[in-house]
Order: C-alpha cells, then structure tokens, then sequence
C-alpha cells in the first residue's frame, strides 16, 4: 500500500475510534434522553428529616400558606445542582436543599421546570413563589427580585486534558456558555472586550441553551473550552472522567459571587426563606446536603436577603 493510502487507512480507523468514543459519551451522558439521567453514576437525592418550625413558619405570606404549596421555578440541567434522573425527577443539590427549606417552612414544595431567562419574569408575575437554579445573586437581578444567598460560587473553566487554554488570552478560541448566565452576560463578553482592545479577535462565544449541551461540544470538539459556575465544572470533569473522558479545570477561579433564591420584589417570603436557610446551616442539614453533592467548597455560614457585592 501506497504511504498515502497507509495515511487514509490511519485516517480513517481514528475516525472510528473518535466515532465509538463520541457515542459511548453520549450514551452515558444521557444527551439523547429527555431525563438528563445521572442513575450509571450512582447519583441520588439525600433526604434530610427536619421538622417544621412553627416561628419561622408564620413568616410566610398568608396566600402561600393557606395553600401549603411553595411553587419554585427551575432549569435542569445543571448538574449537580439541578437536573433529571432516570425517571424524570429533578433532583441536585439545589433541589436537595428547597425540599429542606420547604420542611422549615412547613410547605410543600412543587418544581416547575422553565428557561432559565423566564423564572424571574414568571416570579414578578406571580406565577412561581420562588426560584432555585443556581441564580448568581446580581445588583442588576436585585433590581427585579429579591434574593435570599445559600452558597458561594466562582466561574471556572474547562478545557479537553492536554488542550492549552489560558481563560486570560482566550481571544479567537470558541469558547460555551449556558445562554443568559453570569459567563454568557458578563464574563465571557468582558474577557472577548480585552480581546479586542488589545487588537486580538474577539472570542468566539458560542451559546447554549442548556449546560449539558456545551459539555458535550467540548467533547465532540466543537469548542474549545466551556465557562460555567465552580460547581458545575467541577461535577463535569468528576463526570466525564467515569467514562474514560479527560476534561480538566482550567485557571483559577474567577469573580466568587453568591446564589440566591429569587423572590418577588418585597415579598416577606424573603425573610421566611432566610430565616429557613440559616436554621438548616446552624443545625447540620445545610452541611449534610452540600457534602452529599460534593459541593461543601461553597458553603456560607450566614445566609443573607440581598447579598450582591457588585
């Protein structure tokens, strides 16, 4: 055989194993199911027992109690704060920790999934209570709703293992992000400015609608790089790592901010929901969920109404 007809015969077999790896991604991944299923990765909800506390209870707006129904908007998947198992449940760290504070409160909690970018809109119009999906508590987003801090989370970037990408001079490189997150609004857009006003193209943001999405075109090689909250590059890299897939963490972490539970602008829900959230850090539970998840790195001692710092 010919040395180019040896180089097609290579060519071709790294295509197949590229094939074989990239469908056995997506079949473990779950990115062709409608459950996001984590099941292969031994991944369940942690149930805490808590009981409800009657003073911090009566802080609820009369309607919400009268109902007993807490509705909360949410957007899996966003692992390992909020996505589906096998069976179509949103389970997560966020999710773990709602139950939780709906116990405290005495209320029944009730998820409604949404886009992301129509959780705060569908709170100031009443539909949703509340919201947890891993909202970046904002001084811009403070002026639509109030939010009740729960974690500490930073921007992280993830790179294929081996790749060498630098999060300081990506200019050119495509880069994911989850459409209308902090990274997609503010992060990424920042990094491509400096790009440019040091006459480096731009980088290249490609959006997604969900996160899962972008980690699946780093794997494919359709991006470069991806930028998301700490917590769910690092799950991302646990994860692929489980199938033979090497992603890797990339650069420090940047611009710690905390989550919030977004509720409608001057609802006294804000402080029952505080009040809630300090209860289960000073007792335990807040711990014991955050370990189960693997996202203890995060944690607050003090939960906070409004907690933006810029």
């Amino acid at each position: 055989m010919s040395p180019a007809g040896k180089r097609v015969v290579r060519l071709r077999r790294r295509r197949l194993r590229a094939l074989g790896a990239v469908l056995t991604v997506l079949a473990l991944l779950g990115i062709t199911a409608c459950t996001n299923d984590e099941s292969w990765l031994d991944v369940q909800p942690i149930s805490v027992d808590v009981a409800k506390q009657p003073e911090i209870a009566a802080l609820v707006p009369p309607k919400i109690a009268q109902s007993g129904v807490l509705r909360v908007g949410t957007n899996p998947p966003y692992q390992p704060n909020e996505f589906k198992d096998k069976d179509g449940r949103i389970i997560g760290f966020d999710i773990d920790l709602m139950n939780a504070i709906g116990q405290v409160l005495g209320l029944r909690v009730v998820y409604f999934e949404s886009d992301f970018d129509k959780i705060i809109p569908a709170i100031q119009a009443g539909t949703y209570d509340a919201g947890i999906s891993s909202f970046t508590d904002t001084l811009d987003r403070e002026e639509q709703v109030d939010f009740v801090t729960y974690y500490r989370a930073g921007v992280q970037w993830v790179q294929r293992a081996g790749d060498d990408i630098d999060p300081d001079d990506a200019c050119g490189r495509r880069v994911g992000v989850q459409s209308t997150t902090v990274e997609d609004t503010d992060e990424v857009p920042a990094k491509s400015a400096a790009c440019v006003a040091a006459g480096k193209p731009p980088i290249d943001k490609q959006k997604f609608d969900a996160q899962d999405q972008a980690v699946t075109a780093l794997l494919l090689g359709k991006i470069d790089a991806f930028s998301a909250d700490s917590p769910v590059s690092a799950y991302a890299v646990t994860k692929t790592a489980k199938i033979g897939e090497h992603l890797e963490l990339v650069g420090p972490i940047y611009d710690a901010a905390p989550y919030g539970i977004p509720v409608r602008k001057g609802s006294e829900l804000a402080t029952a929901i505080n009040r809630a959230v300090q209860y289960l850090i000073d007792n335990g539970y807040y711990q014991t969920i955050a370990e189960h998840w693997g996202v203890e790195a995060g944690m607050i001692d003090l939960s906070q109404i409004n907690g933006a710092t810029g």
